[in-house]
């Protein structure tokens, strides 16, 4: 096919602010975890699917299977929707208090 670029399981974006390997960031309305550190401004390659594990607000208990949005301000993965924006759902249980939790990312852009 003359049309096929990648599979997009992970792009190269400019990153929005500072964003260690393995740390998420919004880009638009695009979710990522950074493949390495990457600067404010600098291009990074993001993983956009897949299992990751993230910083979590810490007083969640998540059950496998429930929601998980993106606070950018905090920069950690939430169950709380509000104003944020869906990345996936909790790929296991995760406890109160606990500071990461695992994934799955949906790879999708919603506004």
């Amino acid at each position: 096919m003359k049309t096929y670029i990648q599979d997009g399981e992970a792009l190269e974006l400019t990153a929005p602010y500072d964003v260690a390997s393995g740390g998420g960031a919004l880009v638009g309305s695009i979710f990522g975890v950074a493949k390495s550190d990457v600067l404010s401004g600098a291009l990074g390659v993001f993983q956009l699917t897949g299992v990751v594990e993230l910083a979590k607000v810490s007083a969640q208990a998540w059950t496998a299977g429930v929601l998980l949005y993106w606070d950018d301000s905090a920069k950690l993965v939430t169950s709380t929707a509000s104003t944020h924006k869906l990345i996936g759902v909790a790929a296991a249980a995760a406890v109160n208090p606990s500071a990461v939790g695992w994934i799955r990312l949906n790879g999708s852009f919603i506004s």
